[in-house]
């Protein structure tokens, strides 16, 4: 075994704290009981990029909270792979159960809740989180849920196992190179896995997705593509989370200029503009256009509104 690869069997649950907090970070780790017999083993290899271990152990509880990351911050990911049993984990408001068919992407710098039976056996894939962020910034952002039983994180979960397997054949520069290409695989299966994503993360995806909407609505360039490289994901996960929610981002840019052009017109402050300048300076291209939007949404035409003198929508 090479000199950065180690396996280590305990016999104790304070021996294996021991060594937990000091591969992943501290933690507070409750066992059933401390008295009762234990037995676990770590294998591990870790480069200076990445880390990669497998362990099976007893049944345990792990809180990695505020205080334990104010006191120890690590500025990484794990990539969690349940080869046998079970485990729950909750982070961020997510929670779930993962197994052999589900992994889990934590950040290790948010609270984190980790818990398992004695049937578990796992192997975490831990990475820089830059280095994480610099291919995804939505797969570095939030805690994600991956099927590991089909498609793509299948593939994932096979290399993870493979790479852990061959771990004495292969020198560090050839266990970083593999661990890259694992890592780009997992961002891909991020970015495309809207579907396998907890309901409370992709409502925080649309609110910001809705936020820098509201906040540059009148960018005449603003499109899906932009809203995407601005926010750090892929155009067609941007496009998901707000089918999913009803609406499209072209739908989205027109309604709140159209509220930007509404509020304008009931404005003194906008009195010497005409109505097909304050339709320009709200993002449209043609009055004629801005007009016919503006009837459909609020049922009266832009100069019925600015005669009103008031917002259309009382």
């Amino acid at each position: 075994m090479s000199s950065w690869s180690q396996a280590l069997t305990f016999s104790s649950a304070s021996a294996w704290d021991e060594v937990f907090t000091g591969f992943h970070g501290a933690s507070r780790i409750t066992v059933p009981d401390r008295r009762a017999p234990w037995t676990g083993r770590l294998e591990w290899q870790r480069s200076k990029a990445y880390g990669l271990a497998q362990c099976s152990l007893g049944e345990e509880v792990v809180h990695r909270d505020t205080r334990h990351i104010r006191t120890d911050p690590r500025g990484t990911h794990e990539l969690l792979v349940p080869l046998t049993g079970s485990a729950w984990v909750e982070q961020a408001g997510a929670s779930g159960e993962i197994g052999p068919g589900v992994m889990a992407l934590c950040d290790i710098d948010r609270p984190l809740t980790f818990a398992h039976g004695t049937d578990l056996r796992s192997i975490s894939l831990i990475v820089n989180g830059h280095n994480l962020s610099a291919r995804s910034r939505l797969a570095a952002g939030v805690p994600q849920l991956l099927h590991g039983d089909r498609g793509l994180g299948r593939v994932i979960r096979q290399l993870t196992t493979t790479l852990h397997e061959e771990r004495e054949h292969l020198s560090e520069t050839t266990f970083d190179i593999a661990c890259d290409r694992l890592l780009d695989l997992v961002c891909l299966a991020v970015e495309g896995g809207v579907d396998s994503a907890p309901t409370g993360q992709r409502a925080n995806v649309e609110a910001e997705i809705r936020r820098y909407v509201r906040e540059r609505a009148c960018d005449r360039d603003l499109d899906v593509v932009g809203i995407a490289r601005a926010l750090g994901w892929s155009a067609r996960y941007v496009q998901q989370v707000l089918q999913a929610a009803g609406t499209t981002s072209r739908d989205l840019i027109r309604r709140e200029r159209l509220n930007v052009a509404r509020t304008r017109l009931a404005s003194a402050s906008w009195t010497t503009y005409s109505i097909a300048e304050i339709a320009h300076a709200s993002g449209f291209g043609s009055h004629a256009s801005f007009a016919t939007a503006f009837r459909a949404e609020f049922g009266m035409t832009p100069r019925e509104a600015r005669r009103n003198g008031q917002d259309p929508a009382k």
